[in-house]
């Protein structure tokens, strides 16, 4: 699915913002239709963590520089995260 993706940082950057951001959509959705999960937090971080299985992926494709564009989105993510507790 991502062979044909050329190896820069700013395509795993988007990949790394996307793919994090339409799962934590679909959980901030249910985490606020089903009222026991409302404060599992966990499955936020799962979200985020999906970039992890990326990088691995990306590695072993030798494409070293998507996998980094991935790792800097995943800071931000984290970064996001540690604010949202913050100002919970």
């Amino acid at each position: 699915m991502f062979k044909n993706l050329k190896d820069t940082v700013f395509t795993g950057f988007w990949i790394g913002l996307a793919v994090p951001g339409v799962l934590v959509g679909i959980t901030w959705y249910i985490m606020h239709q089903v009222s026991y999960l409302a404060k599992a937090d966990l499955l936020l971080i799962c979200c985020i963590g999906v970039n992890a299985l990326l990088l691995k992926y990306f590695f072993k494709q030798q494409q070293e520089n998507t996998g980094r564009g991935i790792l800097s989105a995943t800071f931000l993510w984290a970064l996001a995260f540690f604010i949202y507790k913050v100002r919970q």
